[in-house]
């Protein structure tokens, strides 16, 4: 799995499972570009990759936003003159009920998780064309996939990622850039700690989860480490779900846990 001089753009890097994917593609010799809006992480992360004798730069960007978006793709191909590889990670949550649910926490989630990879995949897709060459992926989630109470705004967003990523694969196969989804579970970052914390929430969490344990950011990075690399150059469209078999199990009464909140 080897990415030597290869240029990967990570959105939402800072911290979590977008830097350790960051360090994840850097280890195996990628030069890579950390965004996100979190200034002084995203540059302690600059610095640990540079440690590392890799190539790192950083550029703020909110990727819901098509003009900053651009900048990102613009930025990096003024720096390395190419770009290989683009993970759309950037990622919020508001969680709620849905009668619940307000229209700036649907409208935010919505903007950041689906529009956010949009604008991200359709400003790089211009360079990946005239290469004739790139890898996207694109995070999202099972629940995506399972639906999940109190979180429909952030499901529907996932599910849409996954629509997404589906019919860019099929757009842009011929070209030889492939397209790619890892839907993670339960992965114990500062984002699932808000629903982890809640009373009783990680029990029954624990409890779906058929090798006993959350999942850590290394095990997303593993996946998208092969998913760039040669090893997968016959795949694309797919959803690989990492979540230990949680899927199998499906998921536990979350909305109880919001009612009492």
């Amino acid at each position: 799995m080897e990415l030597a001089g290869q240029i990967a753009v990570i959105t939402g890097s800072a911290r979590g499972i977008g830097k350790t994917i960051s360090m994840s593609l850097a280890e195996a010799g990628a030069n890579i570009v950390i965004s996100d809006l979190n200034v002084e992480a995203g540059k302690e992360t600059v610095a640990e990759i540079e440690a590392m004798g890799r190539e790192a730069i950083w550029v703020q960007a909110d990727v819901s936003k098509s003009d900053q978006a651009n900048q990102l793709i613009e930025s990096t191909q003024e720096k390395f003159g190419r770009l290989d590889i683009l993970v759309n990670n950037a990622g919020i949550t508001r969680d709620n009920l849905l009668m619940r649910m307000s229209e700036d926490e649907w409208d935010s989630v919505i903007a950041v998780n689906l529009k956010g990879t949009y604008n991200c995949i359709k400003a790089a897709t211009k360079i990946f064309m005239k290469q004739r060459a790139g890898r996207i992926i694109n995070i999202a989630s099972v629940v995506g996939q399972m639906g999940n109470a109190g979180q429909a705004n952030y499901a529907s967003s996932k599910a849409g990622v996954i629509g997404l990523t589906k019919s860019v694969a099929k757009e842009l196969a011929s070209r030889n850039i492939l397209v790619n989804a890892v839907a993670p579970g339960t992965t114990m970052t500062r984002l699932s700690e808000s629903i982890t914390s809640l009373p009783g929430i990680k029990e029954a969490s624990l409890s779906h989860m058929p090798k006993g344990r959350f999942g850590v950011p290394e095990d997303i990075g593993k996946v998208v480490l092969f998913l760039v690399s040669d090893y997968a150059e016959w795949i694309t469209g797919e959803v690989i779900d990492v979540d230990g078999g949680g899927h199998l199990l499906g998921l536990p009464k979350y909305d109880e846990y919001l009612r009492e909140s």
